[in-house]
């Protein structure tokens, strides 16, 4: 068994309200405590000045297989993720076929299991073929080995429907994730509906679109006794909204993703589609207050959303391209801004990056407990580098933050005790 040592570094572990410098030590796929024994010859690294964490989960990621392995592969992605420094993601149903059923999630971990170099998490839909209509085999789906249910890229319109939809993962002890989006409301929009919109003279996205299934799902939330996840807030109302709801006691949580506490809606004033997401990037109001929501803690988890796509499919008119962009790679250095700004204690962004993700989600990990994986992140909080999406590990080159500058990054990624990323 392999035995590593990481020495002097920062160790931050919210879970059991650790920030020290101190020694890590791991035998085998386990963490244990430092002070063991360690058989035979030990592997040392020196992580001085560095920030050591348990391995970050990013609970919102298209892997895009099945189906559509020119955007993505669960290999590429993963890679993609480890280099951003995560050592597990859960990815999203809205494949092609979409995983409503066993056969599809038994394949996403099948090839995960031979070709992931982190783990990978699926999740079930919500209902079948993602269409709103008809409840998926929610029991089934939970014994197939699904973290959690969404209908991700889609919401469910039909309240009674989703009601149902959460009592029945309530029996099975699954958490609801939603994208938040009332179709009606939203319409064919492409971006915020304000005054970018207006002066780019492109069809409107307006927020209350996602207030309004914001709401509802705290009402549904409320009403089954049961938790629901709201996917990628991006408004002002959304977050008031959850605070509130929290304030009460309901069972709801919420995650941002740092496009959108990064950019905003001007960013699409050269009508490039790397700035076309779903939701929109929003005003500098909403992005203030997706800010104050991960500072006092409505806001749980930061996840990446990333969305891969083809280079033919983005290079199109604005009306016509999807949406979405790829984050892991750009995720934590984007975050580290929250800590630079001072928004953000370290404790408080590694917490939203591990802890909470794993508690929502009945992971074992996200932790440095002795006994606990192996899965381990570290930091070098003062690397100054530059994002170049030409070299990224994922299959697509859909970001828009190439060339931008940043100060942090993930310099080692040990998943169940294996280094599976390192900058050389």
């Amino acid at each position: 068994m392999k035995t590593l040592l990481i020495k002097n570094g920062r160790v931050i572990d919210p879970a059991n309200n650790v920030d020290a410098v101190r020694d890590l030590l791991i035998i085998g796929d386990k963490i244990v405590n430092a002070t063991t024994q360690a058989p035979g010859k030990v592997e040392t690294y020196d992580a001085t000045g560095k920030m050591v964490v348990p391995g970050l989960i990013d609970l919102h990621v298209h892997l895009r297989e099945p189906g559509r392995s020119d955007k993505e592969t669960i290999e590429t992605g993963t890679r993609a993720a480890a280099r951003g420094g995560f050592t597990s993601v859960v990815c999203m149903p809205n494949t092609t076929p979409p995983a409503d059923n066993t056969g599809t999630i038994a394949f996403i971990k099948q090839r995960a299991a031979e070709t992931a170099c982190v783990n990978v998490f699926p999740t079930g839909a919500i209902t079948r073929e993602l269409k709103g209509e008809e409840m998926a085999p929610i029991g089934s789906l939970k014994k197939a080995g699904v973290v959690a249910i969404t209908d991700d890229g889609h919401c469910v319109q039909n309240n009674e429907l989703m009601r149902r939809a959460v009592e029945y993962a309530k029996m099975f002890d699954l958490p609801v994730m939603d994208h938040c989006q009332d179709y009606n409301l939203v319409a064919d929009g492409v971006m915020h509906e304000g005054y970018w919109s207006l002066a780019l003279g492109l069809r409107g996205w307006p927020a209350v679109g996602e207030d309004m299934i914001v709401a509802r799902n705290i009402l549904l939330a409320e009403t089954t006794d049961w938790y629901i996840h709201c996917q990628h807030l991006s408004s002002a109302r959304s977050v008031a909204l959850v605070r509130e709801a929290k304030k009460r006691g309901v069972k709801i949580s919420a995650e941002a993703c740092p496009h959108h506490f990064s950019l905003t809606d001007e960013s699409v004033k050269t009508y490039d589609t790397n700035f076309k997401m779903n939701p929109p990037l929003r005003s500098e109001r909403d992005r203030q207050a997706i800010l104050e929501g991960l500072a006092d803690g409505t806001i749980d988890c930061i996840a990446s959303d990333h969305a891969p796509h083809c280079n033919y499919e983005k290079e199109v008119e604005f009306d016509v391209a999807p949406f979405g962009i790829i984050g892991l790679e750009t995720e934590l250095a984007l975050s580290l801004r929250l800590v630079h700004d001072k928004l953000l204690t370290w404790p408080q962004l590694v917490e939203k990056l591990t802890i909470n993700p794993a508690k929502l989600l009945r992971l074992e990990k996200g932790t440095l407990s002795v006994g606990a994986d192996a899965d381990v992140t570290v930091v070098d909080p003062k690397q100054e580098w530059t994002y170049d999406v030409e070299q990224s590990a994922s299959k697509s080159r859909n970001s828009p933050f190439h060339w931008m500058q940043f100060t942090g990054k993930a310099i080692c990624t040990i998943v169940a005790g294996k280094t599976v990323w390192q900058e050389h």
